[in-house]
């Protein structure tokens, strides 16, 4: 089981991911995301740490992002590497889930 790593603060919660998002976090994933909606709908979820997402952790990014549009937020992705970048490019989620390069980057200009 993964720890979900939750930081809130100015009105932002930021979601620290593990090494892999798959289907077997996925569920926990989109747990994380909604406790952290219910304190800050404005969601950064910190992709540093992770190597590897499958189409699992794909969809509860997607899940996620509904999940705090639908509480008057937004989603934001930060910190992707290489293997996490390209499986946004190849599946067009890039266009809806833009990667920042940090954290920081991401928590700006809400």
């Amino acid at each position: 089981m993964t720890e979900w790593q939750t930081d809130v603060s100015d009105g932002v919660a930021v979601i620290v991911c593990p090494a892999r998002v798959s289907m077997a976090v996925a569920t926990p994933f989109r747990e994380a995301i909604a406790a952290a909606v219910a304190q800050a709908p404005k969601v950064v979820v910190d992709l540093g740490p992770t190597a590897f997402i499958d189409s699992s952790g794909l969809g509860a990014l997607v899940s996620g992002l509904k999940t705090c549009r639908q509480a008057g937020g937004d989603l934001r992705i930060a910190a992707a590497g290489e293997q996490v970048r390209t499986v946004l490019r190849l599946t067009n989620l890039d266009r809806i889930l833009r990667p920042h390069d940090t954290v920081e980057d991401a928590r700006r200009d809400w």
